[in-house]
């Protein structure tokens, strides 16, 4: 499905929006945070949020609606931006990151209005999903489960059992997300662990795959509105991207997994994200 060019403009200022947001949760709270893999699912996230999940903010536990398990929880600064910004909070409680007693953390969890995953190890956002997604066979809804993994996650045995399982119980309803940027927090996936053929990885467990460009708005939600790829087989999404999209010296740098920036450099990178806005 194609988009208006208003919807396009709206995406990707609304990208942009939801990174400026993590920056200043990021610096203000004097942490820092997980620059690299925010940035390269933020226009993921913000396509689905803004028009592809089928979702209400006032009602966060409606039972028709779909689910977006978050399984790389380390993203959750962003993810947060991307809830304040569709309405599911003010955007005052972004003020509260990694404060003692917050809901909001380095990582997720289920104090977050429309948070349905409270996640920090990785690899099991997958096996959640499939049980939520036969869950929604079972009592025959039409709403779907969305699960966003990392790439370097893919290492996990668990992600592999969980796979085979959507595969057996051909769970179209099923949406498996790989923020596939090449790297995890210690270098590139490639020599660390290495995945490809990933595509063809996921075709063996029963699935449907595809791969689009993470970075562009509009082939997202032509592909995430386009769902399920094939009925009665899970999708896969690979989503190329690049870690720490958007700010020169982080792009494609495994060191900015995480980070905590100077008043200098958070100035100078804040001030050229907040240039790439459209007019």
């Amino acid at each position: 499905m194609v988009i208006d060019k208003e919807l396009e403009k709206k995406l990707k200022n609304l990208t942009i929006e939801s990174k400026l947001l993590t920056m200043e949760m990021f610096h203000e709270s004097g942490q820092g945070g997980h620059y690299g893999g925010s940035f390269s699912s933020a226009e993921f996230l913000t396509v689905l949020y803004n028009g592809i999940l089928k979702i209400d903010p006032k009602n966060p536990n409606w039972k028709e609606r779909d689910h977006f398990i978050l399984s790389k929880g380390h993203i959750c600064g962003l993810f947060v931006a991307v809830l304040a910004l569709r309405g599911f909070f003010g955007k005052e409680m972004l003020s509260t990151y990694d404060e003692i007693n917050s809901a909001i953390g380095m990582h997720t969890t289920l104090m977050i209005p429309g948070c349905e995953f409270a996640a920090g190890s990785l690899g099991h956002g997958l096996s959640a999903g499939v049980g939520a997604a036969l869950a929604k066979k079972i009592d025959k809804l039409s709403s779907r489960v969305f699960v966003h993994m990392g790439d370097g996650e893919n290492d996990e045995g668990s992600v592999w059992e969980a796979a085979m399982a959507a595969g057996k119980f051909k769970l179209d309803n099923l949406v498996a997300t790989i923020d596939r940027n090449m790297m995890n927090y210690e270098g590139s996936t490639e020599s660390i662990m290495p995945l490809e053929p990933l595509e063809d990885k996921w075709k063996s467990f029963g699935w449907a795959v595809k791969t689009v460009n993470g970075h562009d708005v509009t082939e997202l939600y032509d592909v995430l509105s386009s769902l399920p790829i094939e009925q009665d087989k899970p999708s896969c999404i690979i989503i190329k991207t690049i870690k720490g999209k958007g700010i020169p010296c982080m792009e494609g740098n495994w060191e900015y997994h995480y980070a905590k920036l100077n008043d200098e450099d958070y100035q100078e990178h804040y001030n050229l994200l907040e240039k790439c806005k459209c007019n």
